[in-house]
């Protein structure tokens, strides 16, 4: 606060001695070290409340923050909410309607390839009619399922333990110890 120097208590000391004299010195002393004391304590008391304001001020504005954040947090998250119930009820809409038929029923024509130009002769070949130039063989359908590997035919039931297994997990202490 103020920039005092040893040299300048002493010239303040020397002038309250020639203007108090040695008797009233002391009791000016104390008295003044009691103002002194009581300036100090009444400063700090109001920087300390001014920090305490400071603080709340900064409490404040931290907890309205966090209330805005919470806000909008909230606001996403009810907007999420509100796309995925949408999202929900046109998928259990469409599955309750069941699959759409198609505007005009396709034709399921066999796939097909090309016959190669150059075949084995059968052994007989008037049992087997050899297709016109650029006429296709059919294969089999590539997209039926095959119920082997379906997704909606049951698990095979895994194999029962046998005999053999049990003895794979003999207690501790050999087979002697569970006869004790």
């Amino acid at each position: 606060m103020f920039d005092v120097g040893f040299s300048e208590l002493l010239v303040i000391a020397v002038v309250a001695l020639l203007v108090l004299g040695p008797e009233r010195l002391p009791k000016a002393a104390r008295f003044a070290g009691l103002w002194v004391r009581r300036a100090r304590a009444q400063w700090n008391s109001v920087k300390a409340e001014f920090e305490r304001d400071l603080a709340d001020d900064e409490l404040k504005r931290t907890l309205r923050e966090t209330q805005e954040s919470l806000r909008e947090a909230q606001a996403s998250l009810r907007d999420a909410g509100s796309s995925l119930r949408r999202d929900f009820e046109a998928a259990s809409d469409e599955l309750m309607r069941g699959p759409v038929p198609p505007a005009a029923p396709l034709e399921r024509q066999p796939a097909a390839l090309p016959v190669p130009a150059e075949t084995t002769a059968p052994s007989d070949p008037a049992s087997v009619a050899a297709p016109a130039s650029g006429a296709t063989v059919a294969t089999p359908d590539l997209f039926d399922p095959d119920p082997e590997y379906s997704m909606h035919t049951p698990m095979p039931e895994p194999p029962l333990p046998s005999d053999e297994d049990e003895g794979q997990h003999e207690t501790p202490g050999g087979p002697d110890a569970a006869q004790r």
